[in-house]
């Protein structure tokens, strides 16, 4: 069988067994085929053949080629995602006895740098949601974007995804689709609900002329009606990041991880914290405490007296 129908079959086993987001399975095909450009251009085959490559091509020492080509125009996070996404694939065709053996198996992924998360203190997290214009639609629209990524910690793509049946305005309770398909539920606050219900209001002639599938109307929309992009939520936020005079590279991911530290820096335990973000591993989590242990040691310093 051909390897790029064997990447097909991987594919959709990690879609339809495994229940990984579309996101992922994007990223999961990109790198396999970003491997597949490698080996037809090594071994000389034209681009219309391609398709046509059989997996006995594939060589240990081939790998290891890919992998050093690689160290030549990519951070480590990238030829590390890269490896892993081989290293699945493999392992798949072995289980599956598609192929014997796995030829990534004893090619080591580089070591990561430690990664701490950017954030937002308090008073730029504050100054970013004076950005917004209240008196517009669209003005009331960003604010509430930014109100519920700062209040839930959603990522982009679960907050892209929210419908009106999601929120309960009552108890106060957002029901966000996480990665996996794994739904999970997460309080909001009140400053973020108070906006979503001004913009809410503001839109409903938009609203009205559109005819939406019953309980998916999305709760945030482009000018014409239509549910707002991933891409659209960071382009808002970055654009207001620069108004805003904020020097950091700010994203819908660097508001999760202000909502997780400013939690985390107010008191707030480990596993809730892990709870809200839909974090499947506590260890995933454990990264935001950095963040703040380097604020507990600045007061130290400051404040004691033998520091």
């Amino acid at each position: 069988m051909p390897l790029s129908d064997l990447i097909e079959r991987f594919v959709d086993y990690m879609r339809n067994r495994r229940g990984y987001s579309v996101h992922t399975l994007r990223n999961y095909r990109t790198d396999l085929i970003n491997f597949l450009d490698f080996l037809s251009l090594n071994r000389g085959i034209k681009k219309e053949e391609k398709a046509l490559m059989e997996l006995g091509v594939v060589e240990p020492l081939l790998i290891r080629e890919y992998m050093g080509g690689l160290f030549a125009g990519y951070n480590r996070r990238t030829i590390a995602r890269r490896m892993s996404a081989l290293r699945s694939f493999f392992n798949f065709l072995d289980r599956s006895d598609l192929n014997k053996g796995n030829p990534v198996a004893d090619i080591s992924t580089p070591k990561q740098g430690k990664y701490i998360p950017s954030y937002l203190p308090i008073d730029e997290m504050f100054n970013l949601l004076e950005g917004p214009d209240k008196g517009t639609p669209l003005g009331l629209r960003d604010l509430s974007i930014l109100e519920v990524l700062y209040s839930c910690g959603l990522r982009v793509a679960e907050l892209s995804g929210l419908n009106m049946a999601d929120i309960d305005f009552e108890g106060r309770l957002i029901k966000v689709m996480g990665k996996g398909s794994k739904e999970r539920i997460v309080p909001v606050g009140r400053k973020a609900l108070e906006a979503v219900k001004k913009y809410l209001d503001a839109i409903i002639p938009i609203r009205k002329k559109i005819q939406y599938t019953p309980g998916k109307v999305p709760v945030f929309v482009n000018g014409r009606g239509g549910r707002l992009t991933t891409r659209s939520v960071g382009s808002i936020i970055k654009r207001y990041a620069l108004a805003r005079g904020l020097i950091t590279d700010i994203s819908p991911h660097s508001l999760r991880h202000t909502f997780a530290t400013h939690l985390l820096d107010g008191g707030a335990d480990l596993r809730s914290v892990q709870e809200m973000l839909g974090h499947t591993s506590l260890s995933t989590t454990q990264k935001y405490t950095h963040v703040s242990m380097d604020r507990l040691m600045a007061v130290y310093d400051k404040a004691h007296p033998r520091s």
